[in-house]
């Protein structure tokens, strides 16, 4: 959508953030580094608040392990990209499961000796972070969560609706 062929054009949320996040992706090399670094540090986010230890509830039994500090997040950032787009954020909570599976892959590692999932999730975080500066150094642009922490949660979306345009899913 270009919304300067018709002033009269009213773009929904969720495309003014996409417009405003665009402003400083439009480098190939930066765009290419965010394909690979934002889910990257979504998914050790992810993994390093799965590993906060979470108490034992016993009303839910076996479940117990199933409930965690991640939970709450997935919730939050799911009902947040509820409210911005349907089936944007189903597209999520589908990432969300694939991600979960190896989150669990890496505790089974830990426990058959390998590195803690909460060391593997930080290297991951660090290395992903100094890709996104590196990308935006290459851009010449700040981050956009610099100037409004939001951006934080919009980057992943973005990604997932340039992989809808593609397939031709509406958000």
């Amino acid at each position: 959508m270009n919304p300067g062929k018709n002033q009269n054009v009213k773009l929904s949320k969720i495309d003014q953030l996409f417009l405003q996040y665009a402003d400083s992706h439009r480098n190939s090399v930066n765009i290419l580094i965010h394909w690979i670094c934002v889910p990257l540090i979504v998914f050790s986010i992810f993994g390093l608040i799965w590993s906060i230890p979470f108490p034992y509830i016993s009303f839910l039994g076996k479940y117990n392990g199933f409930v965690n500090w991640a939970s709450f997040l997935i919730a939050f950032s799911i009902f947040y990209y509820l409210k911005l787009s349907p089936t944007l954020s189903y597209g999520m909570l589908f990432v969300i499961g694939i991600f979960s599976y190896f989150i669990v892959q890496l505790e089974y590692w830990e426990q058959a000796g390998g590195p803690a999932m909460w060391l593997v999730c930080l290297f991951i975080f660090v290395v992903s972070w100094i890709g996104q500066f590196i990308g935006h150094k290459i851009e010449g642009k700040k981050p956009s969560f610099l100037t409004d922490v939001k951006f934080l949660l919009i980057g992943p979306i973005w990604l997932l609706a340039k992989i809808y345009k593609k397939i031709k899913i509406p958000y």
